[in-house]
């Protein structure tokens, strides 16, 4: 697909809190796939982020957030300000390759029965981050969720996270991950776009969800290589988005769960509940060995 039809189709929609200088990284590898019509959401970052960007002068729409509403509200904003008929949906903390949105495209393109394609996320040690997974069903998430908090090799987080060659398999998937994607518009206007109660995590599991059932596919495609910084902005409050993690998980419980399963949902608000005392203790006891560790001459 030549760089024009890229210029022409595509928007990029950039969801910036606190990212620090890989915003700015993020909208250069932006330009350099060949897309021009980029807005970048501040949802109220105090870290000069976006002035940093304009500093290089890499041409953008800056939209401020009147409040901070979480990922998928500062998607929504930006996708409104954008025509293109193709919206790449993306956190600030990654750099695409260059060919990666038009892997994208030309993804959809050959599927149009899909709505969405993902691509595949590169940590920045050259490992793949999971993408492309299915909607986990009630047991295999209880044994990923807590299981996982201790072995996190255990089967049923293997089976959940498609480890291995999977992750280097074009597919079919039930979800991709909402870190970055390219989406048709039409399809999302149709659906909603994101559901603005999701302030953090699982936002895009609940957009395919819906999408799945307004009829759409949704493809995994790892010719698209995206390299991802996790967790910039996230890792400054931790707790809290311990939290939001925790409510999203419940929410989607309570949207996707039918018949008699949904008997089972205080249960699983209590095991949630269980859980996110586990993982906030977790992560005050390692943050207790680092520093012990730091402090050690």
């Amino acid at each position: 697909m030549p760089r024009s039809d890229i210029s022409a189709r595509v928007g990029a929609v950039v969801v910036d809190y606190n990212a620090g200088d890989v915003l700015a990284r993020c909208v250069a590898s932006l330009q350099r796939s060949g897309v021009t019509d980029i807005v970048v959401v501040d949802n109220g970052s105090t870290d000069g982020s976006t002035a940093l960007v304009r500093t290089l002068g890499v041409p953008c729409r800056l939209i401020r957030a009147s409040r901070n509403g979480g990922y998928g509200a500062g998607a929504n904003l930006g996708a409104r300000s954008s025509q293109r008929e193709l919206l790449f949906i993306c956190n600030p903390d990654l750099v695409t390759e260059p060919d990666a949105i038009e892997r994208l495209a030309e993804a959809l393109d050959a599927h149009l029965d899909a709505a969405v394609a993902g691509p595949m996320l590169l940590e920045t040690d050259g490992s793949v981050y999971p993408s492309g997974r299915t909607f986990p069903d009630l047991g295999e998430a209880l044994g990923h969720g807590f299981v996982g908090l201790f072995w996190r090799d255990n089967p049923w987080t293997r089976r959940y996270r498609l480890v291995g060659d999977e992750q280097h398999r074009a597919r079919n998937a039930d979800w991709v991950s909402g870190a970055s994607f390219l989406v048709r518009r039409d399809a999302f206007e149709a659906v909603g776009g994101f559901d603005e109660a999701y302030f953090m995590y699982v936002e895009d599991v609940d957009l395919c969800w819906r999408l799945h059932r307004a009829g759409w596919a949704v493809l995994y495609e790892p010719s698209s290589r995206v390299v991802h910084e996790q967790g910039r902005s996230t890792s400054r409050e931790p707790y809290r988005m311990l939290v939001a993690h925790h409510r999203s998980i419940l929410r989607f419980a309570g949207r996707s769960t039918e018949g008699r399963r949904r008997l089972l949902l205080p249960l699983v608000a209590v095991a949630l509940g269980a859980r996110l005392v586990l993982a906030s203790l977790e992560r005050y006891v390692g943050t207790v060995r680092s520093n012990r560790s730091q402090a050690r001459p």
